[in-house]
């Protein structure tokens, strides 16, 4: 029998898909003997049964009524009792943080007699309507699904009333009469009475949890982090402790490590008399755990020791939350802390040094997404911009755009193009839409813990906080700055995330650290260079060292491949020889294509012929040593001509003159003719070698002319020539005739020991399909997944996207789309297929991947597991690729 609910005692850290990261690290805690209030967990498999059902599991309610009666047997009193009652918080906590996204709902058990309980019992008045007010709030905003701005305009109104803007200058009579107003919102807004029975509070609160996993926000968080949509949060029922019985209790959370840095030391803020969600909302400005120091040193100390125990015990960077209740320190919640990308490789670096983790563990703690992050520009130090205010450095990076007030203008300036700063008072988990499209976000309210510099830091977004010199008006779409400066919706900003800085207009922004030490501008040795450089460097050299995959770059001039070879590329992967066809050269294509006889068209080709032996000589000089893969031309020929609306109203203009141009009457016949309703699916790749006579052959020949004065000149070329859109082997069989041809002319012109390879993309169903016919003449293949995805999914790239692609994302039926992300089930099938009937022809089958999936984190794990020999990607994803591939073969190894 399935079993649904877990004491504290039961569990451990392990156990997070049954638990939830929630209740697993509540559960490790208490194994710890660590001051944790004890509750019970139901399980995430309650939570799909109801999700998929509609309603609880029949033996859910007998399970929570056997825990319930052992938490109360513990904490000798009864859920609800009308003196000195046990209440309880009834807490989300699904595998993977997603902070804000789900509910909780604290102070259960509260009601108009339990009130009066716990006033006498703890002798304070005020703190027990704190706390029923609180617990009517959240369960209206919660439960009963009433917007929040109901409860926060009846408490703006209790505090003008009191002639303050402060909620702690309300006294009990003040809270009394809140905890009235707020029932009353819940019969206005709702058609029912607050319930006064406790165990009826805490059924609907675990039903509201268990729905808030397919709340809009929580999906669209998923979506944004890429979290399966069928795992089901936990739930977490825990005895409360109390932050706001007075000043000498309070509410925190802290890191054992500066989330936005790395750096070691003391991090954190505290809230005197208040609960944990006040913190975390950023609706007061914190104190600094220093500050707990100065005026309850016990606690202090306590927390710096059991800080010092998780982080030892998790071997990380840990998140804490912790409460005070009159001067006794209990802990609430542990996980592994989110954290900015530089931070997650120093630390990396740090707890190797400190000889908790070793290099292969270091590798799994940071990701390519986060390496390339690191890459991205900063603002110019030596740029002079005109500072506005300075707050909290919440997330690092530089971000300008235009000052937005609201997620919904956010989202739509964004549609529209333009790029924006989402500036709240404080941000909230309805904001996310907001916070996911804007370059940065900017608040006056909260800190390092608050919810604006939580999300942003795990979307790599650049976050200020607690900029308290704003004045921030959401409604008049404006904020004032500490001068009496007016700043309107539109106006140009930037946030420097690093230092906390807010400036008026455009900062200009110069490379990182990072991408100076791969452009070989900054050694990891050199006083220059900081910590984090030398983290970068440290840790790619583990990659380098640990992956089975070579990385290869896409890279179609010199300039490219020389980049490509200082981002540490192993070669070329796809050379596109359309692109040499461009610019001066365009009137030499189009005199191509217009040739009426074959001495017109050999004389064409003859004129590119040197020019295409140039362009890969200067490729072979670059790359020297090391693979270069050239694919011979690939798109259609009418890419190559004019716009034929554009031609076509030239031409009747001109007729309609007198003025007829003969060249344009020609080209306009070659358009016509070339024209196809579905280019993409028409002549182009192979076919377009087998229908043009000598194109592909001046290719052969342009290539291997240019290795062989690369050989003359006492270099080492690595020649691979690849045949693109082969769909059946006889395609291919007569185009790699045709290159050995030229071959054997080449040798015996020059004289050069030639060595090359002969092989073709793998970009059509029927290619993977019949990929054991296709190898026995090819001697590599390299997977194609741009236009694999097109052919197998039946779509056109540039259309679908714009499209449909974000209602596909919207409905959930993409988690990602599968041009960003290799589609393992449908693409990387028809990948593992083709390798595999490949090899099983050719052993030594060489096999890698072109596309752009090849510098995505998620495809290259993917690529090593059906064990291709090396990804290509552009020259940019060269060290993501290179980080990822490295993961992929420590996890396989792991």
């Amino acid at each position: 029998m399935t079993k649904f609910v877990y004491d504290f005692s039961e569990g451990n850290k392990d156990l997070k898909d049954l638990l939830g990261g929630k209740g697993a690290n509540l559960a490790e805690m208490t194994r710890m003997d660590l001051p944790v209030p004890p509750g019970f967990t139901i399980t995430t498999e309650a939570c799909q049964a109801y999700l998929s059902s509609g309603r609880e599991p029949a033996e859910l309610s007998a399970e929570v009524d056997e825990h319930l009666l052992a938490l109360e047997k513990r904490m000798g009193k009864k859920l609800g009792q009308s003196d000195d009652p046990l209440l309880v918080s009834v807490r989300s906590g699904a595998k993977f943080s997603m902070p804000g996204m789900m509910e909780t709902v604290l102070n259960i058990g509260l009601n108009d007699q339990s009130v009066r309980g716990l006033a006498a019992q703890a002798g304070n008045e005020r703190f027990a309507f704190d706390s029923y007010r609180r617990l009517i709030q959240m369960f209206g905003k919660t439960v009963l699904d009433i917007e929040g701005e109901h409860f926060e305009n009846a408490l703006d109104a209790a505090k003008n009333a009191k002639g303050t803007k402060n909620d702690l200058d309300l006294d009990a009579e003040d809270l009394r009469m809140l905890v009235e107003t707020y029932k009353q919102v819940i019969v206005d807004q709702a058609g029912r009475e607050f319930p006064q029975e406790p165990r009826e509070q805490m059924d609907l609160a675990v039903r509201a949890v268990f729905d808030s996993w397919n709340a809009p926000r929580a999906i669209l968080y998923r979506r944004q982090e890429r979290i399966p949509s069928d795992l089901g949060t936990a739930v977490n029922i825990c005895s409360m402790v109390f932050g706001n019985v007075g000043l000498d209790s309070g509410t925190g959370v802290a890191f054992t490590r500066d989330p936005a840095s790395g750096t070691k030391g003391v991090y954190g803020d505290y809230l005197q008399n208040a609960q944990g969600e006040d913190v975390v909302a950023g609706i007061r400005n914190t104190l600094s755990l220093h500050d707990l120091e100065g005026f309850d040193k016990k606690s202090y100390d306590e927390l710096m020791g059991i800080m010092n125990r998780l982080e030892q015990h998790y071997r990380d960077l840990c998140d804490i939350e912790f409460t005070i209740e009159r001067g006794k320190l209990w802990m609430l919640q542990t996980r592994v802390g989110k954290r900015t990308a530089g931070a997650a490789f120093r630390i990396a670096t740090q707890l190797i040094d400190e000889g908790l983790i070793d290099d292969q563990e270091a590798l799994q703690r940071v990701t390519g997404a986060q390496l390339a992050q690191l890459m991205f520009p900063h603002f110019d130090e030596k740029a002079s911009g005109q500072l506005i205010t300075k707050g909290m450095n919440a997330s690092p990076g530089a971000a300008v755009g235009k000052v937005v007030f609201d997620s919904y203008t956010a989202v739509k300036w964004t549609r529209s193009g333009e790029k924006v700063i989402l500036v709240r008072r404080e941000t909230n988990p309805d904001d996310l839409n907001g916070m996911i499209v804007s370059e940065g976000i900017l608040t006056s309210r909260g800190g390092k813990t608050s919810h604006a510099a939580v999300v942003a830091r795990g979307m790599g977004k650049t976050c200020v906080c607690g900029a308290e010199q704003l004045d921030v008006d959401t409604k008049g779409r404006q904020f004032t700055g500490p001068d009496g400066t007016v700043y309107e919706e539109g106006t140009i900003i930037s946030i420097d995330g690093t230092s906390g800085e807010v400036f008026v207009g455009e900062v200009p922004v110069v490379a990182s650290p990072v991408m100076r030490y791969f452009e070989g501008e900054l050694s990891p040795d050199a006083d220059e260079a900081d910590d984090l450089v030398r983290a970068v460097h440290r840790i790619l050299r583990t990659a380098d060292g640990t992956r089975r995959m070579a990385v290869r770059a896409n890279a179609d001039t010199d300039a490219d491949a020389a980049r490509a070879r200082r981002f540490g590329a192993q070669g070329i992967g796809l050379c596109r020889t359309e692109h040499m066809f461009l610019g001066d050269r365009r009137q030499l294509v189009e005199d191509l294509i217009l040739a009426d006889t074959d001495e017109e068209r050999d004389r064409q080709l003859a004129e590119l012929l040197p020019l295409q032996r140039a362009d890969f000589l200067g490729i072979f000089e670059a790359m020297d040593g090391l693979p270069v893969t050239i694919r011979l031309l690939d798109p259609p020929l009418h890419e190559f001509l004019p716009d034929i609306t554009e031609l076509s109203v030239r031409v009747a203009v001109a007729e309609s003159r007198g003025e007829p141009r003969e060249g344009d009457l020609r080209m306009l016949q070659a358009v016509h003719r070339l024209h196809e309703q579905n280019p993409m699916l028409g002549l182009r790749g192979v076919r377009l070698g087998l229908v043009i006579p000598g194109l592909f052959a001046m290719q052969s020949r342009a290539i291997l002319e240019a290795a062989a004065e690369r050989i003359k000149a006492g270099g080492v070329p690595r020649v691979e020539i690849m045949v693109p859109l082969v769909g059946a082997v006889q395609e291919f069989e007569s185009v790699k005739d045709d290159i050995i041809k030229v071959a054997r002319d080449v040798r015996s012109e020059t004289g050069a020991h030639l060595e090359f390879l002969v092989g073709t993309m793998i970009e059509l169903p029927r290619a993977a399909l019949t990929a054991n016919q296709i190898a026995e003449p090819a001697e590599f293949f390299s997977f194609g997944t741009n236009d694999l995805t097109q052919t197998t999914w039946g779509f056109s790239r540039d259309d679908v996207e714009a499209a449909f692609f974000s209602h596909y994302l919207e409905k959930g039926i993409f988690g990602v789309s599968p041009f960003e992300s290799i589609d393992r089930e449908g693409v990387g099938e028809l990948v593992k297929i083709g390798a595999d009937r490949g090899r099983a022809v050719r052993p030594g089958l060489k096999l890698g991947v072109c596309g752009e999936h090849g510098g995505d984190p998620e495809s290259v794990h993917f690529f090593d597991e059906v064990g291709l020999d090396y990804v290509s990607c552009s020259p940019f994803r060269v060290p993501v690729a290179r980080l990822e591939a490295g993961r992929a073969s420590a996890n396989a190894g792991g």
